[in-house]
């Protein structure tokens, strides 16, 4: 496939055209009505740029970079060659390869070697740029529209495939994105990355294939009208909080697995997590869970007593993948001091809160 297009962002120009024409209504336009413009496709944008980077805090330097770059080429923006969404796609696509130029690719800790047995060396934690991050739904996902696609949209942000899309080489990612998930058409693709349709279809023939072999299962996207997984969220918030173990594992998939970035380490099997959990003790004894909602997955802001008072101060966010009534994967994100704010979760509990 062809290389960058044109390295303002801008979508390549026919040979015979000298400059961008103007974005209706935008000549003359206050700063603020410019940045306005574009802010409303912030959130679309987001979702695009998580997907290629796995990363939150990334997605969001990325989106701001996008934004600032098509806001200094506003006035020269013909929406009679591209529409605005093509042309805001074609500059975030060059940020994203820049930043994953040379950069390590992020996964989920399954992914980057075998299960171990229970035992209390974690190992030495792995850098932040090693897993896939999680991300809230609000930063990614469109607010209101119809209900059905809103569901497609969930899966696509689902840990297990941000993290399948991080086995494509970059410029296949975007391709599988701006197809599959965004659904803009061959011919538009083409038009943003500056290459041929042909290349395009050839790109997504094997990211598809790369997909297929990695045999993802997402699991259940997050209902919150569901009455038997609101029942099962409250079973697992109710013995975690009790730390009731046996209460815990049976709700387990027997192939459950379990992982704690930024560790390695990750455990498969309902007896072995049991096994961990019991030789543990109770290092998880006074805390509190808080629902949160996490990659279209339902999650918990965990809570630890941090001394005398009952104060509780953040501990981890915890992402649960759920299918067939039980939990298959706990992902503990360590994390909280960065992920808690992202997810505008409190800084702390007091005591007569959680009581």
């Amino acid at each position: 496939m062809a290389g960058h297009v044109k390295a303002d962002g801008e979508v390549p120009a026919p040979a015979d055209a000298e400059g961008f024409q103007t974005v209706p209504g935008s000549a003359g336009m206050p700063e603020s009505g410019g940045m306005d413009l574009l802010e409303q496709h912030r959130i679309t944008l987001t979702g695009y740029c998580y997907r290629m980077l796995g990363s939150p805090f990334e997605a969001e330097d990325a989106v701001q970079e996008t934004l600032v770059r098509a806001w200094r080429s506003l006035d020269r923006f013909d929406e009679g060659r591209a529409p605005l969404r093509s042309w805001l796609y074609a500059i975030a696509t060059n940020v994203c390869l820049d930043m994953l130029r040379g950069a390590r690719r992020r996964a989920r800790a399954i992914d980057l070697g075998p299960s171990v047995q229970a035992g209390p060396d974690l190992g030495a934690p792995l850098p932040e740029s090693a897993f896939v991050q999680p991300v809230p739904d609000g930063r990614v996902l469109p607010f209101g529209g119809d209900p059905a696609e809103l569901a497609a949209q969930r899966d696509t942000i689902r840990l297990a495939f941000v993290a399948a899309l991080q086995r494509l080489p970059p410029r296949q990612r975007a391709v599988l994105i701006l197809r599959d998930v965004l659904c803009c058409k061959a011919d538009e693709v083409a038009r943003l990355l500056d290459t041929t349709v042909a290349s395009v279809t050839s790109a997504l023939q094997r990211a598809r294939a790369t997909l297929r072999a990695a045999s993802t299962d997402p699991g259940e996207p997050y209902r919150p009208m569901d009455r038997a997984q609101r029942r099962l969220l409250a079973r697992y918030c109710d013995a975690f909080e009790r730390y009731d173990i046996e209460a815990m594992v049976a709700l387990l998939h027997e192939d459950a697995v379990t992982s704690m970035p930024p560790f390695l380490w990750w455990l498969r099997g309902r007896a072995e997590i049991r096994r961990l959990l019991l030789a543990a003790g109770r290092p998880c004894a006074g805390a509190r869970l808080v629902p949160a909602t996490a990659n279209g997955s339902p999650a918990f802001a965990q809570y630890q007593p941090a001394g005398p008072g009952g104060r509780l101060e953040p501990f981890a966010l915890v992402v649960l993948t759920v299918s067939g009534g039980l939990i298959v994967e706990v992902t503990t994100y360590l994390d909280a001091d960065r992920l808690f704010p992202l997810f505008g979760l409190p800084d702390a509990l007091e005591a007569e809160a959680t009581s």
